[in-house]
Order: C-alpha cells, then structure tokens, then sequence
C-alpha cells in the first residue's frame, strides 16, 4: 500500500495545481504549470511497478502535448482514474484463496461467523422494511454490517470489506436521522447481503483448495450504495475527477490500519446474558458429531444386548436387575442428548422463506406479507438441509399460481395485501410444517380436466378432494395456463413429495375455494433413528417404517382375491388392494403359506396403498439405521438394517421400491 500512499500525495499536488490554474492564464504555446507534477507521477507508477496507472499518465502528458484541449485532458483523467481503479482491485482479486500470513482457521470462522450476521442481517432487514422507523431492527442491521467490515478488513479481504463499510455508513446515516430507509435502500441493502454471500462462498472454496470463478466485479453495486449516500456519480470537471482520485486513493489505502475507526455513534455493549450465552455456544465439527451418535446408537444396542442376555436373566437378582433398569434409564438419555445435538431451529429455514416472498412480490407486483411461527422447533440437520427444495418449490406456486393480483383481491372482497403463513409445531412424536396462502385455492375441476386429459383418470371417476388435490404431485402435472419463469412447467410438486417421501415424511394438501391452500409436511424429527414395526416371515425379521403403515389385520376368508388366476388382491373397506407375499419377494420359507394363517399390513406409498404379507406381527421398536454397505447395495426392497433388542439383523423394508417391483423383482 506505499505506492498507493506516495501516488495519493501526488495526485492531491496536481489536483491543487490544476484548481489553482486560472482558465486562459497560461500563455499560449506554454506547458501547463501541473505538468512537472503529472511526469512525476508516470515516473513513480513507472518505478512502483503500476504499469496501468503510468501507462494512463504518459497518455495525457502526450495528449496535452499534442493538443492541450480540455475535452482530451477530461478523457485522459478518467483512463486515470480507470487506472487506479484497476490497481485497487489488484489485490482484492485474490479474496477466494489463502493470502499469505493469513491463518485458514481464522478464516474460516470468519466465513462462518459472517453467514450467521448476514441471516440475522436478512431477518432484520424485512422487519425493517414493514417498520423503517424501527431503531431495533437499523441498530442490528448496522451491527452486523459493522462487524463484517472490520474483520473482513483485518483479514484483507478488501472486496467484502468495501461493501460492507459503504452500507454501515448508509445505515449510520439512517440511524442519525440524516436519511430515511426507502424500498429502494432496502433492495440494496439485500443485494449487497447476496455479494457479501457469495464473496464468502468463495472464500470457503479458496480455502478446501478449489479454484472457483471469480465473483463478478461489485462496482455497480457500490454505486448504488454511494448514489443513496448522496455521492455523485460524475463531475465534468477535470479538476474535480482528479480530486476524486484522491479520495479514492485515500479511502484504499485506509485498509492498511488493522481496524477501521469506530462509527460516530458507537453499537451498543453487549449484556451480560448475550456475553453468558456467546461463552455457552460451542463450535464442533459435524464429523465428529454424527460419530458422537453413531457411538451413542451402539452403546444403546449394546445395553440391549446385555439386558436381553438369557444367562443375566437366569440369575434373578434384585439388585443386578435394578443395576441394568439404572444402565438403561442412562444410555436412553444419553442417546436422546446425542440425538438433541443434531437437531438444529427451523427459524433460519424459514426466513430465508420469507426473503423469497418479499423478492417474488415484488417481481409479480402482488403485496405480501409472511407469517412465521415456531420458529424455535427444531428439526435434525439432515432434515432441514433436504427441505429447501420442497419449500421453495411450494412458496413459488403459492406467489406464482395460488395468490390473486390486488384487482383481483379488491372485487373478490379480500384485502389486498396477501398472507403467505409458514407455522411449525411437535405433534405425536413428529414435526408439522404448513405453508400456506389466503389466495384462491385449487381449482378441482382444472385439476380433473387436466388429470383426464393426461389419461391419469377416467372421464366421470367418482374421486375425493383429497385424491383430486393429489393429483398435482404426478410428474409433469400442471394447470397454470402460461409458463413463467418462475413455475408453470410441472416439475415442481412432484419433487416435493420425492423430497417428502425421502425423509420418511408425508405431504398433505388442504384447500378452499376463495379462501386459500395449504400443504401439511409431517416428517420424523431425525433420519438416524427410524420406527418400525418389526414383523417376522419364517425365522426372518424385518422392519416396515411404521410412518408408512396405514393398518395392521389379519386377513378373512372373502378378503383375498385372485385376479385372473395370477395377481391377488386383498379387499380391504371396500376397495382392492394389490397383495405382495414377502416369502416369495425374499425367497424364504414361510411358516405357513395359508393367507388366514398370516398377517397383512397395508402401506401408503406415493399417494397408492398396497398390502404386504408377512407371518407375524412382533411388535413395535426405535431402531438405529444401519448402512448395508456396497455388497448389498444392489437387492432391491432393503432400505439398510438394524440390530434387534435380542441382537438378531432386521432388514428395514424399502416399501416403495418393494411394491413397484412386486413379487416379480425378487430379491437377491
């Protein structure tokens, strides 16, 4: 930054000789009296290696001395300034790698300590936007800005640091009542947010070794930001486009001081309960988290094994059996711990949700506001990171296909800012997410006459609103009359109730003419832990996901049929059901292979029910998932294992793939 330094000296001398210089003083024929200073600056760029920045001073001193016209000496100035500019950016190029003397721990914590302020960042700033007077929410905005900017500057990473200092001081002229947040300063607010992201999406990248491409330049950027700030944009003037010069050159070598000056109205101290709280929080590697569970699930497995143990049961003593009661209470609550460890709030999720909804009304000119509640529940990781898709996917078709234009609003007597509700609650050992809308609804008879057309049901089929809503889950389904570029192509829903069905959850769908949709997402609180009902066919167990299990019976004499003298069908509550025997799936000896003598469990799949034959009905059980590994990986209907209380192998059925395949595909 010397060179920097020395040209910024020299630029403030001929910028002063150039305001100093009377119009029409110079005899004509003589050299300008800056000339001396402008040759001084060639020379030193020349010297200090800035080949861009000589380069532009040699032609304005050849300009000058061919022709001396203003409107050439304007041109040359801003070559200058381009110049400069181009030298600026030489050293923030390299933000995405690891500059020399800078620790990769450090910045890595940066990288993850920044995305928590930009979230806080988003949140605050669509509260901001409903209230811009708001002194909070401005005062977190400005916090969280504030932050970025000095640690992006202690660590040279110049870019981050540049859009993050020009927003703090925008937001520190809001907080000083010098300016008053607009819709416009809010959508620049946001998107400097989207390039601070980015920037540090690259930086990450730099540090595991990849060589992404580089984020696009964020000059544009900063002149918006410098436009609400009441910056100029331009000045004709070449004495006022070398001040400018200086002020740039100033502003950049300012970032050789390890911090920047504090705001003229200082963040407020943190309390004593966010100092208590930041010293509580613990930052661990997810490797060694989920090994963590991994050891907890086998300690678990163990204590069963132990407790199960014919020899430890013989002994019958009192103590010994109060002893394993007390080793089983334990290993159970360290399991939970270990489990709750995974478990991350559903807020964030959310709100990158609303983010969407603001951005997408805009985009189509409809007024919505979002509603989010409980946003403390939490939800494994996993779970979280694989519901992005379905979210998104829904809130467009909401925006896109579900909510009227405000015209349409006012003469259907609704108001005409819309509501899009995001609500998150614990319901029998599950969590329920709904999304929803207070627009239209779904519109069945569209939906009947589309389905029709598409030859996935006959023309006058007697069908339920809950089957007919169904409906806009099958691939390439779609009513919408137009294809944006937002949804319309019929590859959104039905990827939802993949995600859905991926995370052993279910999807359903509430809708009202007039008054709106909403879609129901129950899902199981982690992916490491499965219930199951454990059902044994001859000497085998195995394992049906019981979030998939509609009913358990044993079947009557007029309840199985035989289509055709081949296919068996099963009439269960007046309708027939496809019949598969696992025995012959899997190739093992039954116990019996008399229907009357077995039992049936009926599944739910994809919106279709089949039934699955099985000899009996063991029980109910929480098991560990455990990956068969690569030898297995190819037997179709086996989803992995788990190690039964008594310590046998259960097979968790993979019912999808089971009843798609039926007896045909046997098992290997």
């Amino acid at each position: 930054m010397a060179v920097l330094t020395e040209l910024k000296q020299q630029i403030e001398e001929l910028a002063l000789q150039l305001v100093m210089e009377a119009p029409g003083g110079r005899p004509e024929g003589a050299a300008p009296s800056w000339m001396p200073v402008l040759e001084h600056l060639r020379e030193t760029a020349e010297r200090e290696r800035a080949p861009q920045i000589a380069a532009a001073a040699a032609a304005i001193v050849e300009t000058v001395r061919v022709s001396g016209g203003a409107a050439d000496l304007e041109e040359g100035m801003a070559r200058l300034q381009e110049a400069v500019e181009a030298e600026e950016r030489a050293p923030d190029d390299d933000d995405a790698g690891t500059p020399l003397g800078q620790d990769p721990e450090l910045l890595l914590d940066f990288v993850l300590e920044s995305r928590e302020h930009l979230a806080n960042i988003e949140t605050q700033v669509l509260t901001l936007e409903r209230d811009p007077h708001g002194a909070e929410a401005l005062n977190a905005v400005f916090r969280g800005f504030h932050t970025i900017k000095g640690l992006a500057g202690f660590l040279e990473l110049w870019n981050i640091q540049k859009v993050a200092h020009e927003v703090e001081t925008l937001l520190d002229r809001a907080r000083n009542s010098q300016f008053t947040v607009t819709p416009a300063a809010i959508d620049v607010i946001l998107e400097s947010a989207d390039d601070l992201r980015r920037r540090l999406a690259h930086v990450e990248l730099g540090l595991k070794g990849e060589t992404p491409e580089a984020p696009g330049p964020n000059e544009p950027l900063l002149a918006r930001i410098g436009a609400l700030n009441g910056q100029p944009a331009a000045v004709a003037e070449p004495a006022a486009a070398v001040l400018r010069l200086a002020v740039a050159v100033e502003a950049a070598e300012s970032v050789d001081a390890p911090m920047d000056l504090p705001a003229p109205t200082a963040a407020p101290a943190p309390d004593s309960e966010s100092r208590k709280s930041e010293t509580m929080a613990v930052k661990v590697d997810t490797a060694k988290l989920d090994s963590l569970v991994e050891m907890a699930g086998e300690m678990v497995i163990a204590q069963s094994l132990v407790r199960h143990d014919p020899d430890l049961a013989a002994l019958k003593n009192p103590r010994l059996q109060r002893n394993v009661a007390q080793l089983t209470r334990i290993t159970t609550e360290l399991q939970k711990t270990a489990m709750a460890m995974r478990l991350v709030p559903i807020g964030p999720l959310f709100r990158r949700m609303a983010r969407m909804v603001r951005d997408l009304s805009r985009q189509f000119g409809k007024p919505v506001e979002t509603e989010i509640q409980g946003e403390e529940i939490e939800l494994d990781r996993n779970v979280v990171q694989e519901l992005t898709d379905p979210l998104m996917h829904m809130v467009r078709n909401a925006l896109d296909h579900g909510i009227e234009s405000p015209a349409e609003r006012e003469r259907a007597g609704k108001n005409p800012v819309a509501r899009v509700f995001l609500k998150g609650r614990h319901q029998a050992g599950q969590v329920v997410i709904e999304i929803g809308d207070d627009g239209h609804g779904l519109d069945r008879g569209r939906i009947l006459e589309k389905a029709v057309q598409k030859g996935l049901i006959a023309a006058g089929d007697a069908i339920s609103d809950s089957d007919a809503y169904s409906l806009i889950f099958q691939p390439g389904f779609s009513t919408a009359a137009q294809v944006t570029n937002v949804s319309g192509r019929g590859v959104g829903m039905d990827v939802v109730r993949r995600h859905i069905e991926k995370l052993r959850g279910r999807v359903e769908i509430r809708s009202v003419a007039g008054r709106g949709t909403t879609f129901v997402l129950r899902l199981p609180l982690t992916l490491a832990i499965i219930d199951g009902l454990v059902v044994g066919v001859g000497k085998e167990r195995y394992i049906a996901p019981l979030f998939a299990v509609r009913e358990v019976l044993r079947p009557a004499a007029e309840t199985i049929w035989t289509v055709q003298g081949r296919a068996e069908m099963a009439l269960i509550r007046g309708e027939l059901l496809p019949v598969l025997r696992l025995y012959r799936k899997f190739r093992v000896t039954p116990r019996s292979e008399d229907p009357l003598q077995s039992v049936l469990l009926v599944a739910e799949v994809e919106g279709r029910r089949s039934c699955l034959l099985v000899d009996q009905l063991i029980g109910k059980q929480e098991v560990v998932i455990k990956s068969l590994g690569e030898t297995f990986q190819s037997v179709t209907g086996i989803a992995g294992g788990a190690i039964l209380g008594d310590g046998r192998v259960g097979l968790i059925l993979d019912l999808e793939r089971l009843f798609q395949e039926g007896a045909d595909g046997a098992g290997k």
